[in-house]
């Protein structure tokens, strides 16, 4: 008998959640469902997300066979259907299980988040861990009447500035935790700066084509000017204690193809101040822009990727450049004494199998990065899988995986101090 695990949760058709004692919490590694022990979990962290997943049904373990067992009908209104629930983590936390389900027929794509697994045991818990211990985006460091009184403050101080415009959308509407924190003087600014991109990730959080859900943030569609770019950067820096600011967001295409305009907006910020650290975010594609812009006075580069092995990440990125690029960018910023991450997107079974873990490790040794961001693969799991069209055996365990990388974990751009 199984009774020292989480319980399964559901879903009625009002969404309501409810958890189901006789069936025991289950999560997904790849293709693979595994029973998730009271040491797998952690209550949900305050700041997530709670989502009903339209057309699939949960899946749990009975406790006394230990059988899988699909829940196609609501336990206390059978007349009913039962949904599957999961949990979009609040950053800095990384997931270690995907929630588990079955599809029906019919069911649609889902939305561009991350699906993690979600129990109860005296509280909803989650299989998740923290992987880095910054209060950035934490919920409670959140002042929504602050944000409103320096968006008012900064559009007063830069009434022509396009990008302050466009990030005072992204504050108000679209929530993002990077805008939010410019507004309230803290921590990482954000520099969008490209509408291009040269790849075409199947995942792509600020362009989707039709037929697909949309993406949940439009893309910028200005190149903004250098004096622009300073403006905001040099005013983040003034007024922030440990600052950092950043190009390449979740709302715009690629950066490195607006080389020429960041190369002279770093310029101008370095020409008037030494202090903050400026970081890009990027897919790394043209190693000559990064040498020039590292030039220029950029501190750090953080490289997203969802796998350091060539079949898996083209199949994701879908890339005009050629995989050696990557390389090449970091040799670029390494041979400079400069920072460099990997922002991995963590997909578990996949992030974690065998063949991936173990190339990772030797793109760690070869390259000599300083660190990884272990940030969480938005995207549909079942879209994903098909889409990397790959066997993966049964994975080692993300956690185990962080616990045997070397480098630094994080999930956010450090602030790079110059002592």
């Amino acid at each position: 008998m199984i009774d020292n695990r989480p319980s399964l949760v559901f879903a009625d058709k009002k969404g309501n959640i409810f958890d189901f004692e006789p069936l025991a919490m289950v999560g997904r590694s790849g293709d693979y469902i595994v029973p998730i022990e009271d040491c797998d979990v952690i209550p949900a962290p305050r700041g997530s997300h709670f989502y009903v997943l339209p057309d699939r049904y949960p899946i749990g373990m009975d406790r006394q066979t230990g059988q899988i067992i699909e829940l196609k009908e609501n336990p206390f209104d059978p007349s009913s259907p039962a949904f599957a629930v999961a949990i979009f983590l609040a950053a800095p936390y990384t997931q270690t299980y995907l929630a588990a389900w079955e599809p029906c027929d019919y069911a649609q794509e889902l939305p561009l988040f991350a699906y993690t697994a979600l129990g109860w045991a005296s509280g909803f818990v989650t299989t998740a861990i923290r992987t880095d211990p910054s209060a950035r985006q934490d919920i409670d460091t959140f002042n929504m009447h602050k944000v409103k009184k320096g968006v008012e403050i900064w559009k007063g101080m830069f009434p022509e500035n396009r990008l302050v415009t466009h990030l005072a959308h992204c504050a108000l509407v679209y929530g993002c935790p990077a805008a939010i924190n410019l507004f309230q003087a803290r921590e990482e600014g954000p520099l969008p700066t490209s509408p291009m991109c040269n790849a075409r990730c199947i995942g792509c959080i600020s362009y989707q084509p039709k037929g697909h859900p949309p993406a949940p943030q439009k893309r910028i569609e200005f190149i903004p000017g250098p004096e622009e770019i300073a403006e905001v950067a040099l005013t983040h820096i003034a007024h922030v204690k440990a600052p950092v600011v950043s190009f390449g967001q979740g709302c715009e295409g690629e950066p490195l193809l607006a080389g020429d305009v960041i190369e002279e907006a770093i310029y101008m910020i370095r020409k008037k101040t030494d202090k903050g650290t400026i970081n890009l975010n990027s897919n790394a594609s043209l190693p000559h822009v990064v040498g020039s812009l590292a030039d220029a006075g950029l501190d750090s580069l953080r490289i997203s990727m969802n796998s350091v092995r060539p079949s898996t990440y083209k199949a994701y990125f879908q890339p005009s450049y050629d995989f050696d690029a990557l390389y090449e960018s970091v040799y670029e910023m390494k041979k400079r004494d400069k920072f460099v991450s990997i922002n991995l997107f963590v997909f578990p079974g996949v992030t974690d199998a065998p063949k991936e873990a173990n190339t990772l490790k030797a793109f760690i040794k070869d390259t000599g990065i300083d660190m990884i961001q272990w940030r969480n693969l938005n995207i549909d799991p079942d879209v994903y899988l098909d889409t990397l069209a790959q066997r993966f055996p049964s994975g080692i365990g993300i956690k185990r995986l962080i616990s045997e990388i070397d480098v630094r974990c994080g999930y956010f751009n450090p602030y790079l101090s110059k002592l």
